[in-house]
């Protein structure tokens, strides 16, 4: 009888997701506390876990699906799509500058494959412990490979980063390089496998900007994580707020080898439109430049200035051409010039 038939439900989870954290485990880049257990009072093995949050701290909760060949490649490495799959949830605590708590996993597969488990629970779990967060419950079930996380974080009361603080004349930044997971995306649908492309990396291993998150708390206005692509993801931010922007496209920070690989223009549209980068994007008063690129700094971070928010609403400066992901239309200037109509 092969592993695949011995494994049910519950031996699966046993096997490849309930574990011991290892003593003085840290959260990343210093995170509070020594001990991810903390503020579990009953975890996996119930009907529901039983948490308590710090008190006068208040709950971040975020979820997000992945589905094979929508939102990652079927093909990809288990160990990626774990990381991945992780990666994307903890990037919504970075917006809010939250700290990460607990997690629970929903998911569905086409059949038990242990060798492919093994690679995805390491990918998991590894980010989880660097991260400082904790599996605290979840479910699995058969049919097509799908993966939902919804990750709970912790921000002080009333001081989490939100969408709508943004206000007019205040910098635009981002917190690190665009435009490489598009750049991936474009090299593995080519044929690129190979695990040291920096595009691919990008890709495929995103890296959630927890510290960064936590450093701009108190200094940024409104923050937000780009999935969608730069433009789209603004727009969110300007419609929230009430505030139009004004980009400066020559300065935007371009992924390591991004304009080798694709040329200047496709990679400037890469960095405005394609999404994934699952860095931040905020604003801030000009009062607070210094500091805040003093406190990314200390954090392995880095903050370029890439625009300024205006009245006017609208995205402005930006070449023609798709905004990124639209979950609603995204007003934009093609004439940045001039703002003259066709």
């Amino acid at each position: 009888m092969s592993d695949s038939q011995r494994l049910g439900e519950f031996d699966l989870i046993r096997r490849f997701f309930v574990r011991d954290t290892p003593a003085g485990t840290a959260r990343r880049d210093g995170y509070g506390g020594d001990d991810p257990a903390a503020g579990i009072a009953l975890g996996q093995g119930d009907d529901c876990a039983l948490l308590e949050p710090t008190p006068g701290w208040q709950l971040a909760v975020s979820v997000d699906t992945s589905l094979a060949d929508v939102h990652f490649p079927a093909g990809a490495p288990a160990e990626a799509i774990g990381h991945r799959a992780l990666a994307v949830n903890l990037s919504d605590l970075a917006a809010m500058g939250a700290r990460p708590r607990w997690y629970v996993l929903a998911l569905t597969l086409p059949d038990i494959d242990p060798e492919w488990l093994t690679g995805f629970a390491r990918g998991l779990h590894a980010l989880a412990d660097r991260s400082g967060i904790r599996l605290v419950g979840g479910d699995v079930t058969r049919g097509p490979l799908s993966i939902t996380i919804t990750v709970h974080g912790e921000v002080p009361r009333q001081r989490a980063l939100r969408r709508d603080g943004a206000g007019v004349d205040e910098l635009i930044a981002v917190t690190g390089p665009l435009g490489g997971a598009h750049g991936g995306l474009q090299a593995w649908q080519a044929g690129a496998r190979d695990p040291a492309d920096p595009l691919l990396v990008d890709f495929l291993w995103p890296e959630p900007a927890l510290a960064a998150g936590e450093a701009l708390r108190d200094l940024a206005t409104s923050a937000i994580d780009i999935s969608d692509g730069l433009v789209a993801d603004l727009a969110h931010v300007c419609r929230a707020s009430g505030v139009g922007a004004r980009l400066e496209v020559e300065r935007l920070p371009l992924a390591a080898g991004l304009g080798e690989r694709l040329g200047e223009a496709q990679a400037q549209q890469a960095a405005l439109t394609g999404g994934d980068d699952y860095v931040l994007l905020c604003t801030l008063p000009e009062s607070v430049r210094d500091r805040a690129q003093a406190r990314l700094a200390e954090v392995g971070s880095h903050l370029a200035i890439i625009g300024r928010t205006v009245g006017e609403p609208g995205i402005h400066g930006v070449p023609p051409g798709r905004v990124g992901w639209q979950h609603f239309d995204v007003e934009v200037d093609d004439h940045p010039e001039t703002g003259a109509a066709p």
